[in-house]
C-alpha cells in the first residue's frame, strides 16, 4: 500500500511557505518598490538569488548558516535543545527560501506596473501610506498577487535539491513528494515514482485552476457590490434638492487666513543639468507658472505639495510651515491640505467616479460626505456618470472627475499641473471655461502650470515665467505678454521676430538683422541686446515717409483658413524663398486687398510696439 505521508508533508510545508512568502515577499516588494538608497541592485540580487542558483547550491548555504556550527545552530543547540537540520522545519524553511524570489520578484513587477502618479494623487488626498497600500496598491496589483501566490505555491511544492541537502530524506518526518520521486526511481520502483509524479501534477494544475477562478468571480462580484454601493448612495440624494448655497465652493482652511490666503515659497533643489531656485508669494488671485519643458514649473509644484523635497529653503501656506529645512520641518504631502489636478488625472482606476470622489473624505460622517460629493457632481456636471470607471469615460470627464476629487476635499490650495495638455481643442476650451469659473469662487491659493500662452492668459491675473530653474520674470499677465523684459519671455509669449540691436543714440538703435535704424519712444535699457516686434502688429503703408517704414518684398506665405502668414525680405527682393527678414500675420481680408499690389511694399513698425529686450 502507498505511503500517503510524502503528499502530507509537502502540502503543509509549502502551505506554510506560501503563507509565509506572501507576507513577506510583498512586503520586501513594496520596500524595494519606494527604496531610493544605495546598492538597490546588490539587495534586488541577494533576493533573487534562490530563484538563480542550483538548488544544491542554496541548500549548503543553507547549511552554512543553520548547521551546528553556525551562530544560528549554535543559539538553538543551547538555549532550545534544537537542531534544525534533518527535521520537519527545514523542509519548511527550504521550501520558503526557494519560493520567496517568485513571490518578491511577481508582485514588485505587479507594483510597478501600476501607475505611479495614482499613488502622489492618493497622499495629495490625505491618505496614509497604509491606507495606500490597502485601498490602492493592493487592489490594483491584484491579478499579479494571485499569480505570485499560485508559482509560489508550485515552486515550494516542487522543492527538491535544497530540501535533500538541508532537511534529509526521513520517511513520514522530512520525505517530501519531490525526494519521494527520486529515491522511487533510483530504487527502480518506477510505478510509485509515476503516481506520486501524476499527483504533483494533478495537485499543481488543481491549484491553479481553483485560484484562477476564484480570481475572477471575485473581480466580477467586487465589480457588481461597487455599483450596488454607489447607486444607494446616489439613490439618497436628488440633486434637485440642492440650493444655491450648497453649490457655493468652500473656502480654504484656516482661521484667521481664510479671508487672505498666503502662499510663500523660497527653495532650491539640484536637477540634471541646473539647479531650481524659486522664490514667489501667491494668494487668492489664480498664480500661472509659465516655461518650457524642463524649466522647472512641475518641479516647483512637487515641492509645495510635498512629493518632492527641496534640498533647502522654506515654504508656508496660510502662517503653517510645510517646509523649513533649516528647522527641519517636512510636513507629509497627506498633511498638506492640498489638491492636485495632475496632467494625466491620476483617478483610481479601480474605483468609480463616485469612488474616486470620495476617496478624500472618507473621514467625513456619511451624510456630509454624500453631500459634498453631490454639490461637485453638479457643479462640474457629472450627474449619470457617478457609477462609470475611468476607463468609460473621456478625457474631458477624466479631467471633471479629477477637479472635483480635489475640491471635495476642501483644500488650501489648488494645483494644475498642465491639467488641460491632454485634451482635444474643443474640451479644452469648453474646461477652460469651466474652470475659470470654478476658480472664481475658490478663496484659496490656486496656481496654474502651463507651457500654452493662451491659457495662462485666460485663466491667470499673474504669470511668473522659469526658465532654467530661474524665475525670469513676474508680474500682471498684461504686463508679461504686452513688454516682457527678456528675450526668452518674448519667444515665450510667441513674439516671433527678433533682431539683435545696438543702442545708437536715445532715441535710435539698430536692428543688425533686420539692417535698419529704428526709432523707439520707450527709454531704452542699457543692457539692451534684442529688439522683438509680433507678426499680428506689422501695418502696411502707401506712405513710405512715416517712422521705422521700409520697402520690403513678399517671399512665400503660409496659409490657415482665417489667416495668412507672410514671410518678407527688406529693402530688396529675395535671392531664394529661405530669404526672409520678418513673419508677418495677417487675416485673409487683409491679404486679398494686399496680395495684387505691385512691389515694393511698405511696412511700418511702430515705435510703440518694438519690445526692448535684454538677454
Amino acid at each position: 500500500m502507498l505511503d500517503l505521508s510524502p503528499l502530507w508533508i509537502s502540502l503543509r510545508a509549502a502551505g506554510l511557505a506560501t503563507i509565509f512568502t506572501f507576507f513577506v515577499g510583498i512586503a520586501a516588494a513594496r520596500w524595494m518598490l519606494t527604496y531610493r538608497g544605495q546598492g538597490k541592485g546588490f539587495i534586488d540580487a541577494i533576493f533573487i538569488a534562490p530563484l538563480v542558483l542550483p538548488p544544491t547550491v542554496v541548500g549548503f548555504l543553507l547549511l552554512l548558516l543553520l548547521g551546528r556550527n553556525s551562530p544560528i545552530g549554535q543559539i538553538l543547540q543551547e538555549s532550545l535543545n534544537f537542531n534544525i537540520i534533518f527535521s520537519w522545519e527545514a523542509t519548511v524553511i527550504t521550501a520558503t527560501v526557494v519560493a520567496f524570489p517568485l513571490m518578491y520578484r511577481t508582485s514588485l513587477g505587479a507594483f510597478e506596473q501600476i501607475d505611479a502618479s495614482v499613488f502622489l494623487a492618493a497622499r495629495t488626498l490625505g491618505a496614509s501610506e497604509w491606507r495606500i497600500f490597502w485601498q490602492v496598491m493592493l487592489p490594483l496589483s491584484y491579478r499579479g498577487l494571485v499569480a505570485a501566490t499560485i508559482l509560489s505555491f508550485a515552486r515550494a511544492l516542487g522543492e527538491f535539491g535544497a530540501t535533500l541537502m538541508l532537511a534529509g530524506n526521513i520517511p513520514g518526518q522530512t520525505q517530501t513528494m519531490p525526494v519521494a520521486i527520486f529515491f522511487a526511481a533510483e530504487s527502480g520502483d518506477m510505478t510509485t515514482a509515476l503516481i506520486w509524479v501524476l499527483i504533483l501534477m494533478g495537485i499543481s494544475m488543481s491549484v491553479i485552476v481553483i485560484v484562477n477562478f476564484w480570481a475572477e468571480s471575485k473581480r466580477v462580484q467586487q465589480q457588481g457590490k461597487s455599483k450596488r454601493k454607489s447607486q444607494k448612495r446616489i439613490s439618497n440624494i436628488d440633486s434637485r434638492n440642492l440650493s444655491e448655497e450648497d453649490l457655493i465652493i468652500p473656502q480654504a482652511h484656516g482661521n484667521s487666513f481664510s479671508s487672505s490666503p498666503e502662499l510663500i515659497v523660497d527653495i532650491e533643489k539640484q536637477l540634471h543639468g541646473f539647479t531650481l531656485a524659486v522664490k514667489f508669494r501667491a494668494n487668492h488671485e489664480t498664480l500661472g507658472l509659465l516655461g518650457a519643458s524642463g524649466s522647472g514649473k512641475s518641479m516647483t509644484l512637487r515641492c509645495i505639495a510635498g512629493l518632492e523635497t527641496p534640498d533647502q529653503g522654506h515654504i508656508s501656506l496660510n502662517g503653517r510651515v510645510l517646509f523649513d529645512s533649516k528647522r527641519k520641518i517636512n510636513i507629509p504631502s497627506s498633511e498638506r491640505q492640498i489638491g492636485f489636478v495632475f496632467q494625466n488625472y491620476a483617478l483610481f482606476p479601480h474605483l468609480n467616479v463616485f469612488e474616486n470622489i470620495a476617496f478624500g473624505i472618507k473621514e467625513l460622517p456619511t451624510t456630509e460626505q454624500q453631500q459634498r460629493i453631490q454639490k461637485y457632481i453638479h457643479l462640474l456636471e457629472l450627474e449619470g456618470l457617478e457609477k462609470r470607471f475611468p476607463h468609460q469615460l473621456s478625457g474631458g470627464q477624466q479631467q471633471r472627475v479629477a477637479l472635483a476629487r480635489a475640491l471635495a476635499t476642501d483644500p488650501d490650495i489648488l494645483i494644475f499641473d498642465e491639467a488641460l495638455s491632454a485634451l482635444d481643442t474643443y474640451l479644452r476650451g469648453r474646461i477652460e471655461q469651466l474652470l475659470i469659473k470654478v476658480l472664481s469662487g475658490y478663496n484659496g491659493v490656486s496656481l496654474f502650470v502651463t507651457h500654452k500662452l493662451e491659457e495662462a492668459y485666460r485663466v491667470c491675473r499673474d504669470i511668473l515665467v522659469l526658465d532654467g530653474g530661474e524665475i525670469i520674470e513676474a508680474g500682471r499677465k498684461e504686463d508679461i505678454f504686452e513688454k516682457p523684459r527678456t528675450f526668452k519671455t518674448a519667444q515665450l509669449t510667441e513674439c516671433k521676430n527678433f533682431s539683435s540691436a545696438q543702442i545708437i543714440d536715445l532715441k535710435t538703435i539698430r536692428a543688425l538683422d533686420w539692417n535698419c535704424h529704428l526709432q523707439v519712444v520707450e527709454p531704452i535699457p542699457n543692457t539692451l541686446s534684442y529688439i522683438g516686434y509680433r507678426a499680428h502688429q506689422f501695418t502696411f503703408t502707401n506712405d513710405p515717409n512715416q517712422p521705422n517704414t521700409f520697402p520690403c518684398w513678399l517671399v512665400t506665405i503660409s496659409e490657415t483658413q482665417h489667416r495668412v502668414t507672410l514671410y518678407i525680405k527688406l529693402h530688396s527682393s529675395p535671392d531664394n524663398n529661405k530669404s526672409y527678414d520678418l513673419l508677418v500675420e495677417v487675416f485673409r481680408e487683409k491679404w486679398d486687398k494686399l496680395k495684387d499690389q505691385p512691389f515694393p511694399w511698405y511696412i511700418t513698425l511702430d515705435p510703440w510696439k518694438l519690445i526692448l529686450l535684454e538677454d
